[in-house]
């Protein structure tokens, strides 16, 4: 999904949305925002900085703003893949954060230090985390557009109060919340990717924009990431396809356009060795749910 308009929707969320039969079956992406993933069922594979994470039931992840993460899911014996997420640009909510000193400290913390996992495993109140996600759920079908900044902060920051309570919990040892992460060049090249994205691809126009030579931004990002520049655009332009074609009814040549590829056949063939189906047919499938 495209995050990038957060002046229109301050918050994209979702609560026990469920993949099966192999959906999505492998994703890697990244966001502008903070995403928090609260995965209620599932069991696989997360790659985040070249680190391995288990996928199971029950826990929580935390990506930071243009953090690659590679997930690789496991549909063997009828496993399903069920999460609620909510992804939102941290700067958005800053303000009401700031009357509680301690909080605001933490919040600006998960956004910009390094933190020593992305993954929590074990809660002291899941019941509470879960009441959290289905209570936002509850409001999104009743609350007015203009109401919507205010309900999401008035979401996130008891999000961010449990968040603090739990993580404090599991890192006694862990120095205070001042650090600030670093943006690394490899930050900026996805940065360039997402306001990019829709536009016809070129590795020396990329380079010279960001000041690097074709070569070294090159090696630079897959010593990173552990794929190519190509890979990661194309990955994330059928990331950007998917959604067209589930919310919108454009036909697959303007969504072709609108991500950059002006050939639609073109699309079309890299649309399946991503997803295994057809655009056609993964609209038609999403359609009958």
């Amino acid at each position: 999904m495209s995050t990038s308009n957060f002046s229109e929707d301050p918050l994209y969320f979702a609560y026990k949305r469920k993949s099966v039969n192999n959906e999505h079956l492998e994703t890697f992406h990244s966001h502008l925002g903070v995403e928090i993933l609260y995965i209620h069922q599932g069991r696989g594979t997360m790659i985040v900085d070249n680190n391995s994470y288990d996928i199971k039931s029950g826990m929580l992840c935390i990506f930071q703003p243009n953090q690659l993460h590679h997930l690789t899911l496991d549909y063997t014996d009828g496993q399903c893949f069920e999460r609620s997420l909510a992804i939102f640009e941290p700067t958005m909510f800053e303000a009401y954060f700031e009357k509680w000193p301690r909080l605001h400290s933490f919040y600006r913390y998960i956004h910009l230090e390094k933190l020593p996992s992305p993954c929590i495993y074990e809660f002291h109140d899941a019941d509470l985390l879960d009441g959290l996600f289905r209570n936002m759920h509850n409001q999104l079908h009743t609350q007015r557009d203009t109401d919507r900044h205010e309900e999401s902060s008035l979401f996130l920051i008891p999000l961010y109060r449990w968040l603090k309570q739990e993580w404090e919990q599991l890192n006694e040892h862990s120095p205070a919340y001042r650090t600030r992460r670093k943006n690394h060049q490899v930050e900026h090249i996805l940065n360039w990717v997402e306001t990019h994205y829709s536009e016809p691809y070129s590795l020396d126009r990329m380079a010279r924009a960001l000041h690097l030579s074709p070569f070294y931004l090159s090696h630079l990002f897959k010593e990173a990431t552990g794929i190519n520049i190509s890979e990661y655009m194309a990955t994330r332009r059928v990331h950007q396809s998917v959604l067209l074609l589930i919310t919108t009814n454009k036909p697959v040549s303007l969504i072709a356009e609108e991500i950059g590829l002006t050939n639609s056949s073109y699309f079309c063939k890299l649309f399946k060795s991503h997803m295994g189906i057809t655009p056609h047919q993964y609209r038609k499938r999403w359609t009958r749910h």
